[in-house]
């Protein structure tokens, strides 16, 4: 078969083949294949392997682009599947007041988090909403993501966000990194339904929903202490399936709250932050078949004082994820290889349980397994070029990235 792109001789090739999303022993149960080479033809990934197998069952076509992979490792391109990366607005003055000891829930109470972004969002275009995001996507494509889910909430009314999800749209048109847009009008409550949640809640079912299941795949609610309780979360992600969104849901961020039972009731493919997450979550999310999606970075920047029990919930067979949950507050860092990082010294996952975690499960969280999250013949070819051994992406800030690949194309 004739190929346009071959990068052969690489020091460590990581495909990360097989079904997703993958779950205990298996989550790690990968390997590099040494001078290893991947062959495509145009978006398309043809054959892996190493360097004299795709050599011997490849012909290049007369334009083809060959790569020598020597001193290199090629591993799948991240996908991040929770970030809020589309809003208005900065709030780097409340992470002064975060490192001066305020807490998240301190800093809500007083006007900041969430709302403040808000605020600044509604008064923002469509064009300075689309003009902001995409430097922030530009960073995050340096840092090897080529799939990201990207989330409304920073409305909080049914015009606002469903410009957001059109930003997201139009986003998806003008910059590399392909967009999965998630609606979570049920983020927090607006101030001018403060004392009245449950009419908040109607507005989210009966108005905000109808308009944005146009824009959106996904439904997501905030299920946490002070956010959205167990029972309006339900409701509001089983509208959301009626109108065709499927369902995720920010869970066990503040506190161990039942949205991992909710997750498990309403069919969820993601619970995510888990942080305060208790056995009885873990069970309910092994049952349910659903993927945990941890955000480190968040809580490293929130200064939660700790992280998910990440060891606890690949022993119980629930595959993890990772995302950075890329936003104005907590999710500071674009960047997957430091949410891997994280996970490996604060979450204590091996190198190869990150991967996993930010490739082929981050892909399942999203339902994108079977187009990206590892390197297959079939598959689009989307990876991450690294100077030397796969794992030099857990030296942080050290430039271990050679080189992005989307569809085929360094970016």
């Amino acid at each position: 078969m004739a190929v346009t792109l071959l990068i052969e001789h690489l020091d460590q090739l990581y495909t990360v083949a097989g079904d997703g999303p993958r779950a205990g022993r298996r989550q790690g149960d990968i390997a590099p294949v040494a001078d290893g080479a991947v062959a495509c033809d145009g978006a398309t990934i043809v054959a892996t392997g190493t360097t004299a197998e795709v050599r011997a069952r490849i012909t290049l076509s007369p334009q083809a682009t060959v790569v020598d992979g020597r001193g290199k490792s090629l591993v799948p391109g991240f996908v991040d599947p929770h970030t809020h990366v589309v809003f208005a607005g900065d709030r780097r003055d409340e992470l002064r007041r975060r490192l001066g000891g305020a807490t998240y829930s301190e800093i809500a109470a007083a006007g900041g988090g969430i709302l403040s972004t808000v605020r600044a969002t509604r008064a923002a275009s469509d064009d300075e909403l689309a003009a902001q995001t995409t430097v922030r996507l530009a960073e995050m494509l340096r840092q090897g993501t080529t799939t990201a889910e990207a989330k409304s909430g920073y409305g909080l009314d049914t015009a606002t966000e469903v410009r957001m999800l059109r930003v997201v749209a139009r986003l998806n048109t003008t910059q590399p990194i392909e967009l999965v847009p998630t609606f979570i009008g049920a983020h927090e409550i607006p101030p001018e339904f403060r004392g009245r949640q449950a009419d908040y809640v109607r507005l989210v079912i009966d108005e905000m929903i109808p308009a944005a299941a146009p824009h959106a795949e996904w439904c997501d609610v905030f299920c946490d202490r002070g956010f959205f309780t167990p029972e309006e979360s339900t409701a509001i992600l089983e509208a959301g399936a009626r109108a065709g969104m499927k369902p995720r849901i920010h869970a066990d961020e503040l506190a161990a709250s039942g949205g991992p039972q909710v997750a498990a009731a309403v069919r969820a493919r993601s619970a995510d932050h888990l942080v305060r997450v208790d056995a009885d979550g873990i069970e309910a999310l092994r049952a349910g078949s659903v993927i945990a999606t941890l955000l480190p970075c968040a809580a490293f920047h929130l200064k939660l004082g700790q992280f998910a029990p990440a060891r606890d919930l690949i022993a119980a067979e629930v595959p993890v994820a990772l995302a950075t949950d890329v936003n104005p507050g907590g999710g500071l860092s674009p960047s997957m290889p430091f949410a891997i990082a994280l996970a490996c010294f604060a979450m204590h996952l091996t190198f190869e349980e990150a991967l996993v975690a930010a490739t082929i499960n981050t892909a399942a969280s999203l339902d994108r397994q079977h187009v990206v999250g590892s390197l297959e013949p079939g598959k689009q070819f989307d990876a991450v070029l690294v100077h030397g051994p796969a794992v030099n992406l857990l030296r942080v800030n050290a430039a271990p990235i050679a080189g992005v690949y989307k569809k085929g194309v360094l970016c």
